[in-house]
């Protein structure tokens, strides 16, 4: 993890390239240099591509859906679950549009998801929000007291809230209290005050929109600030979010510049 003193260059940034294609290889790099990177490494399956980061830890891993041995979802996963791959960001670059392929991955907490062929300023804030991801900035919340600030992440998914932990850590937050699901976020607000929640939409027992509806109605904090995390594309249920009374809602996957401006909005309410 990186210090807030050392340069934010984008092309300061080791890349690996996961892509089956020789063709779309060439095109991707291609597309890097003319942002002036140039540490860029290319492999065609997974296993290629956990055998290279366990040698050489990449800034970036950028891979495409389907490998010949796996696919996007299995490889992220499986660096999640590896202590020293879990917190290389991960970007996918594919032409894949279903629901239920795209989510597992937004849940493992990547940093973009870039469709093919992709605008060459997509491709730039992504690798922004890389830098987000890995360079710790104390002073990004300097008009809030971040020292005092208590959090507490609700996710059904261990790999999820570590990931939003990270973002809200890199933000210099350091008091972070987890709760699995909303159930039991409802029973830690009855025992312990915090200034901040950070929720999934999609949770068993009880989900975000019910936890948001608890807070506002039952709770001992019922003004508590409250962010929203989903990758929900329902404009329906997106607008029971919004009703249930939510601060601000945040797409997966998480952009930290969108977070930080979302609790900076949150606690000038």
């Amino acid at each position: 993890m990186r210090s807030p003193v050392e340069s934010l260059k984008i092309n300061d940034l080791s890349l690996l390239i996961v892509e089956p294609s020789s063709t779309q290889a060439k095109i991707m790099c291609e597309r890097l240099t003319t942002l002036q990177l140039n540490k860029i490494e290319v492999v065609g399956n997974a296993a290629s591509a956990l055998r290279y980061m366990l040698d050489n830890q990449p800034d970036l891993v950028v891979s495409s859906m389907y490998l010949p041995d796996s696919n996007a979802t299995q490889l992220v996963q499986t660096m999640r679950s590896h202590q020293r791959l879990q917190d290389i960001p991960f970007m996918l670059v594919s032409s894949e549009t279903s629901f239920s392929e795209l989510d597992p991955l937004r849940q493992a907490g990547v940093v973009a998801i870039l469709p093919k062929p992709f605008e060459i300023a997509d491709l730039k804030r992504a690798l922004y929000s890389t830098l987000d991801h890995i360079i710790v900035d104390e002073n990004a919340l300097a008009d809030i007291e971040v020292d005092n600030l208590a959090v507490l992440v609700v996710d059904d998914s261990a790999t999820a809230r570590r990931h939003i932990s990270r973002v809200l850590t890199n933000l210099g937050i350091e008091s972070i209290t987890t709760a699995n699901n909303g159930i039991e976020a409802a029973k830690m607000l009855n025992d312990t005050y915090f200034d901040l929640v950070v929720t999934d939409y999609n949770m068993p027992e009880m989900d975000g929109e019910q936890l948001t509806r608890y807070i506002r109605q039952h709770s001992s904090q019922r003004s508590i600030p409250i962010l929203m995390v989903t990758s929900e594309e329902s404009g329906t249920r997106l607008n029971a979010v919004q009703q249930s009374g939510v601060s601000g809602i945040c797409d997966k996957p998480f952009d930290p510049q969108v977070v930080k401006q979302l609790i900076q909005n949150a606690f000038s309410e």
